[in-house]
């Protein structure tokens, strides 16, 4: 297993520079770009412009400026502006060194600024990732077993709805109905806050931090839950036809341990896979939702980093993210040979 797990990850290396190199092309040949927000007025000189554009390093050519930002600009002959900011003109170590540059738009380092929103995305995406195996893994396997009963039936039909649904409606919904409509019967306040993660000037409390984060968590709770309770429902009911379940039952096991630990186990090994490609929305986070509730998060920078073309903040992101989607692929391998005897990794 550990032979395999460093011959993935050794592969990773070229694959990531790859997508490294496929990410940073898109973004940059994008239309507009750094400039777009000073080209809309001519308030500003050229000159001025021209000193942004050498200064960010904007006026090299684009593989250059790959190559800086990969490894930076130490090995080129540049001399420093003695600012002391790592800009076009400065020093750079590129992100291989731990250097993701500055933000164009506030001049803050890249890594701080996600440094800041990271834990608060991590927050909100682990309690929706939480309540989905709660709420997903018992209503699949329930369903399966009792197939065509009243109980499947109105689990498939709100599954079908909650898959149909618009993610970004929904919020609307969440926020007219819980905030606009219904009040407190103790307070009169609106029963959940409309967005933040905080009330504004209040102290810390547990029950506050509840109340700001259930819509959010509900918001992203209805389609997924949908999503695998669906999938585990058909993965299960492929599993229980299998003949070693019917041999388990023949050697006299109790249906509890039947279902629990031989079905059960086999039926989770294609949500791995589902669960893997979801797991780098714990770091990147929910747009809508982040959006919708004011959340301050991943999405919510990278949503305000593409609308003002902030390129160092955008790629950090996507690269952070294709990293985390080749970790997860990984974890998923591994978590393959523990559900599954069968599979072997020599």
């Amino acid at each position: 297993m550990g032979t395999y797990i460093v011959r993935r990850l050794l592969q990773a290396i070229p694959m990531l520079l790859l997508v490294s190199i496929a990410l940073f092309a898109l973004v940059n040949i994008a239309p507009g770009g750094p400039m777009s927000a000073y080209s809309r007025t001519n308030r500003m000189p050229e000159e001025k412009k021209e000193e942004i554009r050498r200064k960010f390093g904007l006026d090299k050519p684009l593989p250059v400026q790959y190559v800086v930002w990969l490894v930076g600009n130490d090995w080129m002959q540049i001399d420093t502006d003695g600012d002391g900011i790592s800009d076009g003109n400065g020093t750079r170590l590129g992100i291989l060194r731990g250097d993701f540059g500055f933000s164009y738009k506030t001049r803050e380092p890249v890594l701080a600024l996600i440094a800041d929103r990271l834990p608060n995305t991590v927050y909100l995406m682990f309690f929706t990732l939480l309540f989905t195996g709660i709420v997903a893994v018992p209503v699949g396997v329930i369903s399966a077993i009792k197939q065509y009963s009243g109980f499947d039936i109105t689990a498939t039909t709100l599954s079908f709805m909650g898959q149909a649904i618009p993610e970004f409606w929904l919020g609307l919904l969440l926020i007219l109905l819980f905030y606009g409509t219904l009040d407190n019967p103790f307070t009169g306040e609106a029963l959940f806050p409309s967005g933040g993660m905080q009330t504004l000037g209040a102290e810390f409390s547990i029950l506050d931090r509840a109340r700001h984060l259930f819509l959010p968590v509900l918001m992203g709770l209805v389609g997924w839950v949908a999503w695998y309770s669906r999938f585990l429902r058909s993965s299960m009911l492929e599993v229980i036809n299998q003949d070693y379940i019917r041999t388990a039952r023949a050697k006299g096991q109790t249906e509890q341990k039947v279902l629990y630990k031989h079905a059960l186990r086999n039926a989770l090994i294609p949500l791995v896979t589902m669960f893997a490609l979801d797991f780098p929305y714990i770091f990147t986070g929910s747009l809508y939702a982040e959006l919708l509730f004011s959340w301050p998060g991943m999405g919510r920078l990278f949503y305000n980093a593409a609308t003002s073309r902030d390129y160092p903040i955008l790629m950090a992101i996507l690269i952070i993210g294709s990293g985390i989607v080749v970790l997860s692929n990984l974890m998923a391998d591994i978590a393959y040979a523990y559900l599954d005897p069968r599979v072997r990794y020599e």
